[in-house]
């Protein structure tokens, strides 16, 4: 799976992007958070990527940094809710809007995104509710563990999905590593704790 891309931004579209890697452009669709990030035409840029395949497509997604994608893949397991609809709601609010709107229950705010009405936005704090605390976003809510974008948390988490865990039960299984051993933890410690919880 191609899990980030470093090259030069080629071209930009309304919803996309495409990155020069040594000479291969890649298409990869973004939020307009993510866009407005990667700089100016012929600048050097990362993208995190997750990549989708159904039956009639293959489309790789970009996102700024690595806890916008992990917010998109629990978006992404709300039913109801695609990529259109996931980098819609990641264009119109951040990663701690985000997490704060579905901690909070504040349905009217994810509302906010295009396409998404309020059944949908219902749905979507309802089911991340408990989840929203174990990605990055900054600070605590409810009193769980929120992990720092780019810190061990949020590494651990990721190593985790490409083990093939679900988002959601990658972040609640590092949450509850976390909270274990406690915020000195090395990579590898977190991993095993984790892993344990997830896999029992």
């Amino acid at each position: 799976m191609i899990a980030k891309l470093k090259g030069l931004l080629d071209e930009t579209g309304e919803d996309w992007a495409v990155i020069d890697v040594q000479g291969v452009g890649y298409l990869v669709h973004c939020s307009n958070r993510t866009l407005s990030a990667l700089g100016e035409r012929g600048q050097a840029c990362v993208v995190y990527t997750d990549l989708q395949v159904s039956e009639n497509d293959m489309r790789l997604l970009g996102f700024a940094d690595a806890g916008e994608r992990d917010w998109f893949r629990l978006l992404n397991s709300v039913q109801g809710v695609g990529s259109k609809v996931g980098l819609a709601i990641l264009s119109a609010l951040s990663t701690a809007e985000l997490r704060d709107a579905c901690a909070a229950q504040d349905a009217a705010t994810v509302a906010r995104a295009q396409g998404v009405g309020p059944k949908l936005a219902g749905r979507i704090v309802n089911e991340l509710k408990d989840k929203a605390g174990a990605l990055p976003g900054g600070g605590a809510v409810g009193g769980g563990f929120v992990a720092p974008a780019g810190g061990v948390s949020a590494d651990a988490v990721s190593a985790l999905q490409s083990l093939g865990f679900k988002p959601a039960v990658a972040a609640s299984a590092v949450a509850g590593a976390q909270s274990d051993l406690g915020e000195g933890a090395d990579l590898n410690a977190l991993i095993k704790a984790a892993l344990k919880r997830a896999a029992g």
